[in-house]
């Protein structure tokens, strides 16, 4: 059995007698010696590559995906008969990270604070003697209401992180229930938690229902004061209405790490937009444990059982 494997990620898992393990470059079509192989783990390459590899790894019996939501995989236009496995538990440290930094530097004034700094200029409008809330600012966690929406591994994650300082936390997903300890609201109940909340931040995988979910009218129930903080797809946003609510100060910010098209046009009206934090996709992109993952699922493979992060088409 042969399995590729990408450059751009470090370390390699154990593979056992029998597999052959070849490095190859996601930023380039397979190499025509190695289209025998039965095992592809994606990592940053294309749509078009992967779709290439598709059609010409004939013998191609699993793909794992380093990413926690594999679009690049399933809009490659693998097989039925390819299992498809997600990097599902490899971001969820980084990315939790990453949201709580965003949420952080809004509520903080971070963004206007670096342009200031870049001025020599001290802005003693958001430092020194403070009455907390007196201009219908949110400006710490302790006490504010976060309403993390896309309640996975990742919120589990980042929720206790909010909650140690101070803030109450709630989740929202397709069903309610409690999670990882935390209150979980379904989709149709989320629209009466909205005016309550400070904090809004989106994990929502893309899919076809996940579409523009945080659209004008959800966006219309958010009081002002509150900040939206994207870190899963771009697309499950309505951007146009997002920026238009930035505009019209009927939000305090956003702080997104995604967007519907990237790299975000240069034209797009968000980098001009009031207090908006824009970061390159970068919440992940450092999948940890990967070789781990790649190790326990070839062994299950080999073993005829079922492999873990299994991606249903």
């Amino acid at each position: 059995m042969k399995l590729l494997y990408p450059t751009n990620v470090a370390g390699r898992p154990e593979v056992p007698s029998g597999v052959e393990l070849v490095d190859y470059d996601p930023g380039a079509p397979i190499p025509d010696g190695h289209l025998d192989a039965e095992v592809l783990v994606s990592w940053g390459s294309t749509v078009e590559l992967m779709g290439q590899a598709a059609r010409r790894l004939t013998d191609l019996r699993w793909v794992q995906s380093l990413a926690a939501g594999p679009d690049v995989e399933l809009a490659a236009g693998f097989e039925s008969r390819v299992v498809l496995t997600s990097g599902r538990s490899l971001h969820d440290e980084t990315v939790a990270e990453h949201a709580l930094m965003l949420v952080l530097a809004g509520l903080r004034g971070l963004h206007q604070l670096i342009p200031a700094q870049l001025e020599h200029r001290w802005r003693a409008d958001l430092g020194g003697v403070r009455i907390e809330g007196a201009d219908g600012r949110v400006e710490t966690l302790s006490g504010a209401r976060v309403l993390i929406w896309g309640f996975g591994a990742i919120a589990a994650c980042l929720a206790p992180h909010l909650s140690a300082l101070g803030a109450t936390v709630t989740g929202a997903a397709r069903a309610g229930g409690e999670r990882a300890g935390y209150r979980v609201v379904s989709t149709a109940e989320l629209p009466g938690e909205l005016p309550d909340t400070d904090v809004l931040i989106m994990i929502l995988p893309q899919a076809p229902d996940t579409r523009q979910a945080l659209d004008a009218a959800l966006l219309a129930r958010l009081p002002a004061r509150a900040w939206v903080v994207n870190v899963g797809r771009g697309s499950t946003v309505d951007e146009d209405a997002l920026g238009e609510a930035l505009r019209s100060g009927r939000l305090a910010g956003a702080a997104l790490d995604v967007f519907a098209t990237e790299p975000l046009p240069a034209d797009s009206p968000l980098w001009e937009s009031p207090n908006v934090i824009i970061t390159p996709h970068a919440a992940g992109g450092r999948p940890r444990a990967h070789a781990a993952l790649v190790a326990e699922n070839l062994t299950a493979l080999l073993a005829g059982r079922a492999l873990r992060n299994v991606v249903s088409r």
